[in-house]
This record gives C-alpha cells, sequence and structure tokens, in this order.
C-alpha cells in the first residue's frame, strides 16, 4: 500500500465511519481518495520543497499539529524537541492504530527535477549543503 492509498484510509478511519460492508467501504475509500487527494499531493509538494533538518522542523511539526488537531486529536508538542504526537480517542474500546512519520530532512542536496524540488540549503556539521525530504510512515496496529 502507497502513501496515495494510506492516507484516504486512514483519514478515513480518523473519522469514525467503520460500519460498512466490504464493498461499500472500498467505495467510500476510492471516494474519500479522491476527495483528499489534491490536499494531501499539496501537502506532500509543501513538504517536499520545504524541508527542515532534525530538530529544526519547527514550521513542519506546527502545520502537522494544526491539522491534527482540526481532525479533532489531541495533540502533544515539543516531543524530543520538535516531534509530536496526535491521539485520537474513541468512544468505545477496541484495538489501536498508530501512525509514525519522519518529518526531518536530511543533509542532501536534491538532484530530481520537478516543479516542488527543494532548494533549501544549510549549514550542516561545519559545511554547506542542500536539504531534501524523504520521510516515511509506518503504521501499526494492536
Amino acid at each position: 500500500m502507497n502513501l496515495k492509498n494510506t492516507l484516504p484510509l486512514l483519514f478515513l478511519l480518523i473519522s469514525g465511519n467503520y460500519a460498512f460492508s466490504q464493498t461499500s467501504l472500498n467505495s467510500r475509500i476510492d471516494q474519500k481518495s479522491q476527495s483528499l487527494e489534491s490536499k494531501i499531493v499539496e501537502w506532500r509538494r509543501d513538504f517536499h520543497q520545504n524541508p527542515e533538518l532534525g530538530n529544526r522542523e519547527f514550521k513542519t511539526a506546527e502545520k502537522i499539529a494544526a491539522h491534527l488537531k482540526k481532525l479533532g486529536c489531541e495533540v502533544q508538542t515539543g516531543v524530543a524537541h520538535t516531534g509530536l504526537v496526535g491521539l485520537l480517542k474513541g468512544g468505545k474500546p477496541g484495538r489501536v492504530v498508530a501512525l509514525r512519520a519522519d518529518m526531518d530532512g536530511l543533509p542532501v542536496a536534491e538532484r530530481v527535477d520537478v516543479p516542488f524540488k527543494s532548494k533549501v540549503e544549510t549549514e550542516y556539521n561545519g559545511q554547506h549543503t542542500g536539504v531534501m525530504h524523504a520521510g516515511m510512515i509506518r503504521i501499526w496496529q494492536s
């Protein structure tokens, strides 16, 4: 499952709409995916174009925290300096889903030619370098 398919599914689950038949659920996921796709692409390109090195992800964390709050999550910021935790509590006992995403950029000059290419440069370990975003998302369920 790739990022394009994972995030809309996560948003659907967060919205609390679980009780559908498999066919109905697939249809609903397709509809939600289509309605969210342009926003998710916009976020991805913004994060990709404006990467921040580890422990310097202030703008990135601020954007993510604001969106999690809009979703109704309880948000803890400043975790390990610039990290954050979003907690969405359900009204009933049940399974737990955890999502972990790296949001730091790496001290590497980006060499791809896309419109949202990172042009960020910084000082890292005493050397001038580019910064690129190569994030990762992991999902656990118990």
